[in-house]
């Protein structure tokens, strides 16, 4: 009977809960997906409960598998945020990050003062994807609540009986600084809230007992507090080493590099999120990745892999077509929700293949973006990457490309849950630090870039910006 961590991943689509031994090896798994709930208005929500389901059922299922559950661990999809009543009951459904109701919120930060004080100090860009512009939406919705959360903490509530939150995801509210690990004070100004309204702060390898009952589970078993899936995510594919960069692509992406003291760059085109023992994630999530391919095997009515084939015929720079690929408006590195997409050069000669590959290209070009907003304040020489996009041979090499460096493919399974399983074997004395994960995952497979495509890109990047820019003032 092996000993494992049972490790909760509440994603956005489904949570996944899985069983990690000791060298971050993943024994079992189940998923249960839920729908989120999307309006033209903007709306993107949860319900909380129908996650808490998919949670503890997936748990019970792994539990009775017959290991040694030596403690539960916690990670989720950040800017979550849900009120409570004094019970503990949910009284808002649970807001995701995709939620883009808080935009007159954000315009009145954006661009000020305040709102770039709030950002270097909270480590959380001003953005209608924060809890701090949400819980300000609330208010001045007449929308009220006893306490308020996220949505990981909404069920380490159920666990434990305990409402508590970690500086992982605290990092993720516009609401912690980052220097006192404390709530902020002008943030909560802003917010309408007090500190009394929101959870207690802990370390991510912080516990408590386990009280709910799970069957397999000993009561009294530790529920590490964890953090969130980004942070998690670097643990996960081991890039937990100064210099080596995660990326993720999947429908959205992001780049994150690890650092040992927080900061943020002095253009505020980056966010700072904490992981635990005093490791840093410094980098921008992009809002567009895969789904741009998706749009157009939509439009183009073909098959996906037919398209990103044709696309791979076309040499860089598509022929000519360049693509603003912000079909959801843009987080890193703009933070603009307004952001909208556009297709430039197109000609009569023009077809799908070029489209698809601008696209593409596109998308690699704002993860080169925040590369160098990252380097601006961190060195990054290496990137291990990690996402169901790099399947494709025409993601992997474009990005690769774009990004100038060596791609290490990660397992692209289960990082986060991994991540999150790490930090509690931390907790739980098994390794000295959370350097151990870089050792303990290794990469699969490294894609390397191509030289005369790296100079493309490379002089073709500063363009992109000032089209952004030139485009925004229309």
């Amino acid at each position: 009977m092996a000993d494992v961590v049972l490790a909760i991943d509440l994603g956005t689509t489904a949570t996944k809960v899985i069983a990690v031994d000791r060298n971050a090896g993943v024994v079992a798994s189940v998923e249960h997906d839920y729908p989120m709930r999307t309006t033209p208005s903007g709306e993107a929500t949860h319900d909380p409960d129908e996650v808490l389901t998919a949670a503890l059922t997936g748990l019970r299922e792994i539990a009775t598998g017959g290991h040694a559950v030596r403690a539960i661990s916690l990670t989720g999809a950040m800017h979550t945020l849900l009120g409570l009543d004094a019970s503990g009951r949910p009284v808002t459904p649970s807001l995701s990050w995709a939620d883009n109701r808080a935009v007159a919120q954000t315009a009145e930060l954006r661009g000020t003062g305040r709102g770039t004080a709030l950002h270097r100090a909270t480590g959380t860009p001003i953005h209608t994807m924060s809890p701090l512009v949400k819980l300000a939406w609330f208010a001045e919705n007449g929308i009220t609540a006893d306490r308020w959360c996220g949505l990981k903490d909404y069920v380490a509530l159920k666990l434990t009986g305990e409402l508590v939150t970690e500086h992982s995801s605290g990092s993720a509210t516009g609401l912690m600084d980052l220097g006192t690990r404390s709530w902020h004070a002008d943030a909560l100004a802003f917010a309408r809230v007090t500190a009394e309204q929101l959870p207690g702060l802990h370390a991510p390898t912080d516990s408590f007992p386990l009280t709910f009952a799970v069957p397999g589970v000993a009561p009294g078993t530790p529920v590490v507090l964890g953090g969130g899936d980004g942070p998690m995510a670097n643990l996960g594919v081991g890039a937990v080493v100064p210099g080596v960069a995660a990326v993720s692509l999947g429908t959205s992406g992001a780049l994150r590099v690890v650092r040992s003291s927080p900061a943020v760059d002095e253009r505020g085109r980056v966010f700072c999120y904490a992981i635990a023992d005093d490791l840093w994630v410094l980098g921008g999530a992009v809002s567009n990745g895969g789904v741009v391919a998706q749009w157009a095997e939509d439009t183009f009515q073909a098959d996906l892999l037919d398209l990103l084939d044709e696309a791979s015929a076309v040499p860089p720079g598509a022929n000519g077509v360049t693509a603003l690929p912000y079909l959801l408006g843009e987080r890193a590195p703009w933070w603009d929700p307004d952001a909208t997409s556009a297709l430039v050069g197109l000609r009569r000669e023009h077809g799908r293949a070029e489209i698809t590959r601008a696209l593409v290209e596109g998308v690699a070009q704002q993860l080169a973006l925040v590369l160098d907003a990252v380097r601006s304040v961190a060195d990054v020489h290496a990137v291990r990457v990690t996402g169901g996009a790099f399947r494709s041979d025409l993601w992997a090499t474009v990005l690769a490309s774009a990004l100038g460096l060596e791609l290490e493919l990660a397992d692209d399974s289960e990082g986060s849950g991994v991540g999150a399983a790490l930090v509690a074997w931390r907790a739980l004395g098994e390794f000295p630090d959370l350097t151990v994960a870089a050792e303990l995952v290794k990469p699969v497979k490294t894609i390397s870039p191509d030289p005369a495509a790296v100079r493309h890109y490379a002089a073709a990047r500063p363009g992109i910006e000032r089209l952004y820019r030139a485009l925004a003032e229309l």
